[in-house]
């Protein structure tokens, strides 16, 4: 981003920055300990994630409130105005990411307190979270580097993660229907899925965002081909 003739207004830029890194590195953890929680039964990876997620509540509002003050101490225009705005749609995904995670730690405890010493179709599971956390540290990683077109690829893997999703849920629906005594077991997997699903779909929030901030166009209701376009221009 450009420099500016007060150092307090790019200081005050930097520090929404960098408080924004620091809430997303945050939030990754979060989904990544979730995914091993899921694995291992393990109560404090369990706790560990609930309890973070009032740090991440704290880490939104701290933003929301800094965003708020700049706009009012510095009315920032042009490429300043997208950052700041692009600052308070992202956080906003962030949370609900870490909302995400929370529940899905909330769901394994379920499943483990039931007396279940594996949690079925795990393996399909974690795919679909690798798929969704690559999505996300590249969504993450282009709004550090400002990178518009590594942003354009996070959605296009949107596809590959609906496809591996529905698969699994077909799988899923299957087990419920041989097997009536599994639903409530399966129903917990099919709602942790859905929940994985989300996070890709929220990580695509999150890059569409950074090439509204680095070209200036809202591609939120775009084509594939439309945004890769505008973001690799």
């Amino acid at each position: 981003m450009a420099e500016h003739i007060s150092k307090q207004f790019d200081a005050d830029l930097d520090a929404i920055r960098s408080q924004v890194l620091g809430m997303a590195g945050l939030v990754e953890e979060q989904v990544r300990l979730s995914m091993k929680a899921l694995a291992t039964g393990d109560l404090s990876i369990i706790n560990q994630v609930i309890e973070q997620e009032q740090k991440v509540n704290d880490m939104h509002v701290q933003l929301d409130d800094m965003c708020v003050h700049m706009i009012a101490r510095r009315q920032p225009a042009a490429s300043d105005l997208r950052l700041v705005m692009t600052v308070i749609k992202s956080v906003e995904d962030l949370e609900r990411i870490g909302d995400k995670a929370h529940k899905i730690c909330t769901r394994a405890k379920n499943i483990f307190d039931a007396g279940k010493l594996q949690v079925p179709n795990f393996q399909e599971l974690n795919h679909i979270a690798n798929l969704a956390l690559d999505m996300l540290a590249r969504a993450l990683d282009s709004f550090a580097r400002l990178d518009s077109a590594t942003a354009s690829e996070v959605k296009r893997s949107d596809s590959q993660l609906d496809q591996e999703y529905r698969g699994l849920q077909r799988q899923l629906i299957t087990v419920m229907m041989e097997d009536p005594r599994s639903i409530t077991l399966t129903m917990d997997i099919l709602w942790i899925a859905k929940a994985i699903e989300r996070i890709g779909d929220l990580a695509v929030n999150v890059a569409e965002h950074v090439v509204y901030l680095v070209k200036g166009q809202d591609v939120r209701h775009k084509t594939q081909e439309e945004v890769d376009s505008i973001a690799k221009s």
